[in-house]
């Protein structure tokens, strides 16, 4: 048997004797193609009612309410158990940058102003470094303060770290401690 009768019969194409006889013996590609794509067709839409009768089948059923002379207030015996909170707002990224240069405190800026993310702040190189650039940073840090409403949080201050939380006007900051 060759390849093309191989694959005729599995594709539930067999040949018989009477089809032999009609064809001649010759195989017509385009009728195999055209039959192979009206079975896919039907398969599909097969499939497609198939899915709609499983969504008319698992609508909604409200369940039966529970009576009320037997309701009873949750005991909670083991704190182990994980719970899963969902926050109302989206979750921030906050990044710790340390600024170097005049266009690290401009990207600063920018991350507070522009995408709305708070940052961390390492000012302790500059604060070494770069006395000009440090004060710019702070003139910079105060006028997000004055006409945009960002918040900023002293978190650390030592000989090696300067670290500042930095958050636009939408995320606050509350200083518990």
């Amino acid at each position: 048997m060759s390849f093309m009768d191989n694959l005729k019969r599995s594709l539930g194409y067999e040949e018989t004797e009477d089809s032999e006889k009609k064809e001649g013996g010759s195989f017509n590609f385009s009728e195999f193609v055209n039959d192979f794509t009206k079975s896919v067709k039907n398969s599909r839409e097969q499939y497609k009612q198939s899915k709609q009768q499983e969504t008319a089948q698992q609508q909604y059923r409200p369940a039966p309410e529970p009576q009320q002379a037997h309701r009873t207030a949750p005991v909670y015996d083991d704190f182990d158990d994980d719970f899963v909170i969902t926050p109302e707002q989206s979750f921030y990224e906050i990044v710790l940058i340390r600024p170097k240069t005049l266009d690290d405190i401009n990207y600063m800026v920018d991350q507070i102003l522009e995408e709305k993310n708070p940052i961390i702040v390492d000012l302790s190189f500059l604060e070494k470094e770069s006395e000009a650039n440090f004060k710019l940073a702070g003139d910079k840090i105060r006028q997000m303060r004055t006409k945009y409403g960002a918040q900023a949080l002293l978190l650390t201050r030592s000989e090696d770290k300067n670290l500042i939380i930095l958050s636009p006007r939408k995320v606050k900051l509350v200083n518990k401690g």
